[in-house]
């Protein structure tokens, strides 16, 4: 291994981690908020940033064991494949869940109550989630890793959702337009959906 290529890894390791504790902080807050304020897109938020952490630990197992050196080239492309593949199966659950939620949502009239706290965590998320993506992104190029491309697709997915959360929590807020809120959610399934597809395509079209 060559020195670059132990720096990037460490690096990569340390924006993994930094993404696992921050997902975990952003889970708590969303999904209790979420459940107080009867918000779905809130909800749905929280769990994205389960699944996110879910990925984001199997992507720290994979770095550690490249960094160990405990397995040979061939080993680790097998493990980057079911590291691609599994974060896309976490797309495709959250983008059900949200789908499913959201429809029942609009057609039971479920007002949704205001969430200032949902409202400031949306903002951070705004912040700080597309620079980690950036970090993770420019680690996977040096790196050639697919797998944490994708998981870094999956930190600028949060981006999004952030963006999404943050719009139907507002015009809840501001204008009490309770519908605001499972349109919002359901606006993150199409981009969920579609990283989900990306999970399972050739890894070897990411390396080139």
């Amino acid at each position: 291994m060559s020195a670059s290529t132990s720096i990037w890894l460490k690096r990569a390791l340390w924006l993994v981690v930094f993404t696992m504790a921050y997902n975990l902080i952003e889970a708590g807050i969303a999904l209790w908020s979420g459940v107080e304020a009867g918000s779905i897109a809130l909800v749905g938020f929280g769990l994205d940033s389960l699944i996110e952490l879910a990925a984001a630990t199997v992507l720290l197992w994979r770095l550690r064991l490249q960094i160990s050196g405990t397995l040979n080239q061939e080993q680790l492309e097998a493990t980057e494949g079911r590291v691609h593949k599994f974060v896309g199966v976490t797309f495709f659950l959250l983008a059900a869940y949200v789908l499913i939620q959201s429809v029942w949502t609009l057609w039971t009239k479920d007002i949704p109550s205001e969430s200032s706290i949902g409202i400031v965590l949306a903002v951070a998320s705004l912040i700080i989630m597309p620079v980690l993506a950036w970090g993770k992104l420019k680690a996977a190029a040096e790196l050639n890793s697919g797998a944490l491309r994708s998981e870094a697709k999956e930190t600028l997915a949060c981006t999004y959702l952030s963006f999404t959360l943050l719009l139907g929590l507002v015009l809840n807020a501001w204008l009490s337009w309770w519908w605001a809120d499972p349109v919002a959610a359901l606006l993150m399934v199409p981009w969920l959906v579609k990283e989900g597809f990306e999970g399972f395509e050739d890894e070897d079209d990411d390396d080139d």
